[in-house]
């Protein structure tokens, strides 16, 4: 394959992006092109809230087949953009890779508390002796090697009682509803609305033994737990409210996690007409917001 790589502005790289795709471009990647130095800016969105601006130099890598032609390629997309051109890129040939042996490198065994290990199918076990979670997260979410993942795992570790009952709501690869099983909860139940996160996920659960279940958010959630958990981002976590406190048992935790630092008051905010939200913690720019249902009213 050829690498075209060029820098565009914010004000063009979105039509920039879509000519490249419509003059055959295999794919395109936008990133910042400071990033690495002290101007990188970081850029979140998330369902519910307006589109992510872009930065305002953009690094433009698009891929195309050996044999197509570039230049061509590119003077079309540049055209129908409006941009000159003249504008200067670089043509780079890509080798092949293992993709599948490259992006398991990108996971390594990681221990998150003193007894607690989450470890990849295709590594050894490192401690023999430690909680271990063998993971192959497949296309969904949660490897352990996100803080948001690492705090909800973290908490587990602290927090839940033996023999306690959690739902997992928005599940990805199964991996905190596994772990509950293995640190002592009596059921552990896996609700996510994507089908390849539930089909991962019943697959780690049966790697590790343990005899947690997982359906479609579509199905109805028969009984309340003693923890329920939502490692999800910020805006359906404030929509979710009424349903995840309803899943909650008088008395019981709510743990909610994939929070940005400055999104955690309006997250609260949604949950305290049910609940006690009095505990924070933090990794890096995310937080981990953890309270009790009320003992009454609240519904």
């Amino acid at each position: 394959m050829l690498a075209a790589t060029l820098i565009v502005d914010a004000r063009c790289v979105e039509t920039f992006s879509d000519a490249l795709l419509e003059a055959g471009a295999l794919s395109v990647d936008v990133t910042d092109a400071a990033a690495g130095t002290p101007r990188e800016q970081p850029v979140f969105a998330e369902p519910g809230s307006a589109p992510a601006v872009s930065w305002p130099l953009n690094r433009v890598v698009a891929l195309f087949a050996e044999d197509a032609q570039v230049a061509a390629r590119m003077s079309e997309a540049l055209r129908a953009a409006s941009l000159p051109e003249h504008t200067r890129y670089d043509i780079d040939a890509v080798s092949d890779q293992d993709w599948v042996r490259l992006t398991q490198a990108q996971f390594t065994p990681q221990q998150i508390t003193s007894r607690l290990w989450v470890v990849p199918t295709w590594h050894d076990i490192v401690d023999a002796a430690a909680i271990n979670i063998r993971l192959d997260p497949g296309l969904a979410f949660g490897t352990g090697t996100h803080p948001s993942t690492r705090l909800c795992l973290r908490w587990l570790d602290a927090h839940l009682q033996p023999g306690a009952t959690v739902i997992d709501y928005g599940c990805g690869s199964g991996i905190l509803a596994v772990a509950a099983m293995k640190l002592g909860a009596a059921r552990a139940e896996g609700v996510d609305i994507d089908e390849q996160a539930l089909l991962a996920a019943r697959h780690n659960a049966l790697q590790n033994q343990t005899p947690a279940v997982f359906h479609a958010a579509a199905d109805d959630v028969k009984s309340r737990a003693d923890v329920v958990l939502a490692n999800i981002l910020a805006n359906p976590l404030v929509v979710l409210a009424p349903l995840l406190a309803g899943l909650t048992r008088r008395g019981g935790r709510i743990v909610l996690s994939g929070i940005l630092a400055p999104q955690a008051d309006e997250v609260r905010a949604a949950y305290q007409p049910w609940f006690d939200m009095n505990a924070t913690e933090r990794e890096d720019e995310w937080v981990l917001l953890s309270g009790s249902r009320h003992a009454a009213g609240g519904d």
